[in-house]
């Protein structure tokens, strides 16, 4: 995949013409409300973009997972309503993403006119990527401009497919993500540091595998590090663990070594007996833990030496906790440790990119996210691209 063959929808001619394009809007809602608009708010600069040029702007996307075709629940409805309060203009829904419905709605369209077709997903042909379905989404539009990277490591219809039908564009906001995975993973500036947490090596060992020949640092926490600490002879007592892994931790740390890769982990720990907001805790050297005892965030030792690592950095790449962040006080680690990121990137010393899974949450609770070079709301294209994988989406735009 060679992604200097990405064409950018930057000086394209597109007034008059309509423009399928394809955004995330899988929010969270309760009760026909949007509760978390921030993939909303990212996607308003590109739609503003191309309604002031004279698109007819027509927004695909999926939503939640329906099982039998159309339904109130998974109803894209609430959310256009949200996009174009965003907006501070009229967005209208069609009733259906393809079918008279929808062409009744776009012709109906004036140039710099923004509409949302409904959840692609209420069609089995979205996500089985079905010819037919792709030609009845294609012919609502002239030219495709895939703007949702969260959505690209699927080969779907809507993300996928319509690149072999219509002149096809990366939006802004996935040369975005691209550009700031690019500087962190493929160019660079050196030294390089990632940030590995959360709750299990099993689930990381593909990012682990990837980032040690790719960074100078990898400093690990959360329970996945307890995996590690435990492979080297470490008793962690009652904490989080896999012993099943401690093979492929060895061989992470062996692949690191060869490649120059310094591993860095906890060197003392917040320990407690119950986990539950409020417990008794104790601060251990991490061959100290009691045998009663459990590990759920990094102690002051681990948190000063990891940031002696940052301070000597010039790049970080961010995934995952340092403990269990979302009951009070295990979260010290992880906000520590991120206020530090967050000061070195505001004092132009590091540039900071951050994403997937609960990262998103971790920095928002530690109050830094906007400090950050860049936060991803990607979640699994962030992390497969972590894992070196090509995501299908973007491969199409770059053939």
């Amino acid at each position: 995949m060679n992604l200097d063959n990405l064409k950018t929808t930057d000086g394209i001619d597109v007034a008059g013409k309509r423009v399928l394009y394809r955004a995330d809007l899988n929010v969270p809602t309760k009760d026909g409300a949007v509760t978390d608009a921030t993939r909303l708010e990212r996607v308003v600069p590109g739609l503003r973009v191309l309604a002031a040029r004279g698109a007819k702007v027509i927004v695909l996307s999926h939503f939640g997972r329906p099982k039998a075709g159309p339904d109130k629940e998974n109803s894209l409805a609430p959310v256009a309503a949200a996009l174009g309060e965003l907006l501070q203009r009229h967005v209208s829904l069609a009733g259906d993403c393809i079918g008279q419905h929808a062409h009744t709605i776009v012709d109906a369209m004036k140039p710099g006119d923004i509409c949302v077709l409904e959840n692609t997903r209420f069609h089995k042909g979205e996500e089985k990527n079905d010819p037919e379905f792709t030609q009845q989404l294609a012919e609502l539009g002239d030219i495709f401009v895939n703007d949702a990277f969260s959505a690209a490591h699927r080969a779907h219809a809507s993300t996928e497919g319509l690149t072999h039908h219509l002149p096809s564009y990366a939006g802004p906001l996935m040369m975005e993500e691209i550009n700031a995975l690019k500087s962190a993973l493929e160019v660079p500036k050196r030294p390089t540091a990632a940030v590995v947490g959360g709750a299990k090596v099993s689930t990381k060992i593909p990012i682990l595998t990837n980032l040690v020949a790719k960074v100078d640092k990898l400093i690990i926490g959360g329970g996945m590090a307890n995996t590690f600490l435990q492979s080297l002879g470490v008793q962690v007592a009652q904490s989080l663990a896999e012993p099943e892994f401690h093979s492929t931790a060895r061989e992470i740390m062996a692949e690191a070594k060869s490649h120059g890769c310094q591993i860095i982990l906890p060197t003392d720990a917040v320990i407690a007996r119950e986990f539950r907001a409020g417990a008794a805790t104790e601060t251990v050297d991490i061959h100290k833990v009691p045998i009663d005892a459990m590990i759920l965030d990094i102690g002051p030792a681990s948190i000063a030496k990891m940031t002696d690592h940052l301070r000597e950095c010039r790049t970080l790449l961010w995934n995952g906790p340092m403990g269990a962040f979302e009951i009070a006080p295990f979260g010290e680690g992880t906000f520590t440790l991120a206020r530090e990121a967050a000061k070195l990137t505001r004092e132009g010393t590091l540039l900071s990119i951050a994403g997937g899974g609960d990262t998103v949450a971790a920095l928002n609770a530690a109050g830094v996210t906007g400090d950050f070079s860049y936060v991803s709301t990607a979640g699994g294209a962030f992390l497969e691209w972590l894992e070196g994988n090509e995501l299908p989406g973007v491969a199409a735009l770059a053939r």
